[in-house]
């Protein structure tokens, strides 16, 4: 993909390091947000903390700082080389007059340096700011205040056990904002009032929204909503959030507590009450007690994303309302049977109806977003679960064991849908690959008792 026109910008992305599947799919959904398309790939590195992208204007990096948690800080690239030559050449090669704005002799601006793998004494760095005395500097240092912050930043690679003399790549830019790094503290879990057994990490809920695009005025959804973490990043960026799930004492903040030390939750522990924590009350629509696998919306499109980390039978179980003597012949039963109690609800049922659920529910161009659990000796990427009114976008492993791990998938409603569509996974072959995953929970804990049973036996000797 590339940017059409010739106007086009190069800036310096300085990424975290975490996350790093994770990086890649939320810069390119952010950038289409605003308009633009991802251009960039010959000069990207996945794993790098240093990428060269085109963007078409400062406003546009500004908006992408804006949302990124991935990002630490975005640069207008005025320079880059493999050496100090290199960079010194490059610097004298771009162009005076998108200079010289920040140079004049009113202004005032510091030199910072910015190194990666590797620390510089205080005289090194003093040393690498001075060699840049050929650039026309007029204005003023102010190291507390200045206008304008220039960043000297150095790649000396990836490997701590062999960190060369020099480095591999060296930038110069001028500093245009930082990324959103400081929400993954304000909103941690751990400070947070309502929380559950799989409360979402406030940094992978802030990129989940980021996949889905959410923006100021969507209606999210999460149709396993629990604590509603998934929420709360939704609506910190602007849109309207609801939820359902089948766990009343969640839904209501009743029962036991999910924190140490503490037997049963209080009076006012629920999801409003954690978006009123941030002030985002404003946002939440409502949360209700329904099951997922019977849907209780009118039919049309009225979600604009759907953001969501289904139970996989580990920390929650999978359940779904149904007797247990319940047949396939489900609708035949008769109306007196009313009064359901909850039945096993296999993996591969919750993504498919959560797939067909999307496909109807979802804008056209809307979002989903939702957390697959894998057993990684048996994937392929075949069982990734599709629908055809689905296209998918991105498709990035957290690793949760040494043999488990789920993906965080997101897909995008492409074509409208039709009532042909409704059982149409079943047809076309796509339920079979993922259904060996139903026994996620014996794969997960069978490893899990092997490695206990590993380190007995190494304990012993």
């Amino acid at each position: 993909m590339a940017l059409a026109g010739s106007a086009l910008r190069r800036y310096l992305l300085l990424l975290a390091q975490e996350h790093l599947e994770f990086r890649l799919p939320e810069i390119t959904s952010l950038l289409s947000l605003y308009g633009g398309q991802f251009s960039g790939e010959r000069e990207i590195h996945v794993n790098s903390p240093f990428w060269i992208l085109s963007i078409p204007s400062e406003e546009m990096a500004r908006g992408l700082m804006k949302r990124t948690v991935c990002a630490k800080s975005i640069f207008e690239l005025w320079g880059h080389g493999r050496s100090a030559g290199e960079l010194y050449a490059s610097l004298k090669s771009y162009p005076m007059d998108k200079m010289l704005p920040y140079l004049q002799s009113d202004s005032t601006y510091k030199v910072h340096i910015h190194t990666f793998n590797k620390t510089l004494t205080q005289a090194q760095k003093i040393k690498k700011i001075d060699a840049l005395e050929f650039l026309p500097f007029k204005g003023k240092v102010n190291l507390k205040n200045p206008e304008h912050i220039f960043w000297i930043l150095e790649d000396y690679g990836m490997d701590p056990n062999n960190v060369p003399e020099e480095p591999f790549h060296l930038y110069f830019g001028r500093w245009i904002a930082d990324g959103q790094r400081e929400l993954i503290e304000s909103y941690s879990v751990k400070k947070r009032h309502f929380i559950g057994n799989t409360s979402m990490d406030a940094c992978l809920s802030f990129i989940m929204a980021n996949h889905g695009r959410v923006k100021p005025n969507d209606v999210v959804y999460d149709p396993f909503v629990g604590t509603g973490g998934l929420l709360i990043s939704s609506a910190h960026f602007g849109a309207y959030v609801c939820g359902t799930d089948i766990d009343y004492n969640t839904i209501h903040g009743l029962g036991k507590a999910s924190r140490k030390n503490q037997k049963w939750r209080g009076p006012d522990e629920n999801i409003r009450a954690n978006l009123r924590q941030y002030g985002l009350e404003k946002y939440y629509l409502d949360a209700l007690v329904s099951d997922s696998s019977r849907p209780i919306w009118r039919k049309g499109m009225l979600f604009d994303v759907i953001i969501t980390d289904p139970p996989y039978g580990i920390r929650e179980a999978t359940r779904r309302m149904g007797s247990q003597k319940e047949t396939v012949k489900s609708a035949e039963r008769s109306t007196e049977n009313h009064i359901f109690v909850s039945s096993n609800y296999h993996l591969s049922d919750i993504f498919f109806d959560l797939l067909k659920f999307a496909a109807e529910y979802l804008v056209m161009g809307g979002r989903l977003v939702y957390w697959l659990p894998i057993y990684r000796p048996e994937y392929t990427e075949e069982i990734i679960p599709s629908h055809p009114c689905l296209k998918l976008i991105s498709n990035c492993e957290q690793m949760l064991s040494s043999h488990t791990s789920r993906r965080l998938i997101t897909m995008e409603k492409v074509k409208e849908f039709k009532d042909q569509d409704q059982d149409s996974y079943l047809l076309d072959g796509q339920y079979m690959p993922y259904r060996g995953h139903n026994s996620f929970r014996e794969k997960y804990f069978s490893g899990v008792m092997k490695r206990i049973a590993k380190e007995e036996k190494y304990n012993q000797k």
